[in-house]
């Protein structure tokens, strides 16, 4: 297995434990806790996905870069390309609708419920299932 081949096969099942842990563990675990508002929960949540998108799109680059540097199978990265396309959807046609009805909320404004949540929820699962799928194609070779 060459460099870019073992950084991309490390990448693709880092950002897979990270979506894992944060999207699906830390969201929906927090606002289980004693005394955690939906005001405190979506400013944190807000925090922790800030951070976790700037570090996926971080893990994209390499990845991406690693695709271009090394030799890996058609289907490995056409299923990794297809992550990083799903992050782009969510940070450019979701996030900002989330942010919105989070910042109207964090105002203490009545804002009502948002299909967005549930797009990037379906977002989320389409890139766990690509992101585990490419990872194993990876070590497939």
């Amino acid at each position: 297995m060459s460099t870019a081949q073992s950084i991309a096969v490390a990448i693709t099942f880092v950002w897979l434990g990270m979506v894992l842990a944060i999207s699906f563990i830390e969201a929906p675990v927090k606002f289980r806790a004693p005394d955690v508002t939906l005001r405190i929960g979506l400013g944190i949540g807000r925090l922790v996905f800030r951070v976790l998108n700037v570090v996926e799109l971080v893990l994209a680059v390499v990845l991406a870069v690693c695709l271009v540097m090394g030799t890996f199978a058609a289907a490995a990265e056409a299923f990794l390309l297809v992550a990083c396309v799903l992050l782009l959807a969510q940070l450019l046609a979701v996030r900002p609708r989330l942010n919105r009805r989070t910042r109207a909320v964090l105002e203490g404004l009545d804002a009502p419920g948002s299909h967005a949540h549930r797009a990037y929820i379906g977002l989320e699962c389409a890139k766990v299932v690509v992101l585990l799928v490419g990872g194993v194609l990876l070590l497939a070779g």
